[in-house]
């Protein structure tokens, strides 16, 4: 491909495209005064290397400072790469949650929602999901990534999607003020709610967060409904520890596939748990190549662990749409081999860090 061009970004997530060819084509396209966004053009003199000659592939994203903090407060305007064109605006705007201070931003173009939609979709066939069943979705939605993702999902999968929608920051608030007792009755009201969708709709597929999951398998009326009804259940958002897993896997719902979700905003996607694995088997997510890859770290040192050791995941997202590198998420996680024609780890079992900067974190319900 000739220096200079730009179509290797354009390539599908399943393409088959040079991963460090794309990441080298991806830094002339931000670093390039006439196509790359003005927050990275004006960030650029102080990274303290230059993009365009020492960043020659994907493990060269680390050269990268985290700068995802000043995501809270840049302009919107000044995230969207100039190569769209004058015109050009978002698709979305998303918010992180939150968890660890005001929300950072980050924008969503209309070609970057077609290729997340297209690995996330392929991913959950490769699940064998069903086709045109109805989808009851519990997830944040408005500023928040989860909820267009899963919507675009059940599109793709040829249905419309029911959806219960929850307000993550309020919840995280009132488990931080210690207010349990509003904490449950706000998890009562979402069950509530999927009460009526699920006994009265035929619902085919479930995205929820696992706390949702497991105030919804204290029921048995549900929990019957479900195993009759349901083709798959996918969960996310917050953690779920292995025995857990086990357990909806092995005793809870036997008759229905349980697929994990991992991913946030600063990913951009999200990603969908390897197809095959049993309830015993940890949970392991692969990265998506040449989009989303992953590094498994020692948090105190920045080196990476080796395989089969639990570290820090660091995440970046490297798009025409966007360019976030070498993001340290509240997450870590087992170092594991990716599935092959994927660049990166591999990260199985992926639990929270207790806090990010100083700050606790709070999961919630999501």
């Amino acid at each position: 491909m000739p220096f200079g061009s730009f179509t290797i970004l354009d390539a599908g997530p399943f393409d088959g495209v040079d991963p460090d060819e794309f990441v080298r084509a991806a830094m002339r396209w931000h670093f390039t005064p006439e196509t790359g966004s003005r927050y990275w053009l004006e960030r650029v003199e102080r990274l303290g290397f230059d993009p365009l000659h020492d960043v020659r592939g994907v493990a060269d994203l680390a050269l990268f400072p985290d700068l995802t903090d000043e995501l809270r407060d840049v302009r919107v305007s000044d995230l969207v790469p100039r190569g769209y064109g004058p015109r050009a605006r978002p698709l979305n705007v998303f918010d992180s949650g939150g968890t660890t201070g005001a929300p950072k931003r980050v924008v969503q173009m209309d070609d970057w929602a077609r290729h997340s939609t297209h690995q996330v979709t392929r991913r959950l066939q490769d699940h064998g999901l069903p086709v045109g069943a109805l989808w009851l979705t519990v997830a944040p939605t408005g500023p928040h990534l989860v909820g267009d993702v899963l919507q675009r999902a059940a599109a793709d999968f040829g249905s419309p999607a029911l959806g219960v929608d929850m307000d993550p920051r309020w919840v995280k608030k009132l488990v931080a003020a210690g207010r349990r007792d509003e904490v449950d009755a706000y998890t009562d009201h979402l069950v509530e709610q999927c009460r009526r969708v699920l006994l009265g709709q035929d619902i085919g597929v479930i995205a929820a967060t696992t706390p949702l999951l497991e105030r919804l398998a204290r029921d048995s009326d549900l929990v019957e409904v479900i195993n009759a009804n349901v083709g798959a259940i996918i969960w996310g958002g917050t953690h779920m520890d292995p025995d857990t897993r086990d357990l909806f896997r092995s005793e809870v719902f036997p008759d229905v596939p349980v697929i994990g979700m991992y991913g946030n905003t600063m990913m951009l996607t999200a990603l969908l748990e390897r197809p095959g694995l049993t309830a015993s088997d940890p949970c392991v997510f692969d990265p998506v190549s040449p989009y989303v890859f992953l590094r498994v770290v020692d948090p105190d040192t920045g080196d990476q662990v080796a395989r089969g050791e639990r570290g820090q995941v660091v995440v970046s997202h490297v798009s025409r749409a966007m360019l976030i590198p070498n993001n340290r998420e509240r997450d870590t996680a087992l170092r594991l081999r990716p599935a092959e024609g994927q660049a990166g780890d591999a990260v199985a079992d992926v639990a929270p860090v207790p806090a990010v900067a100083g700050e606790t974190v709070i999961e919630g319900v999501y």
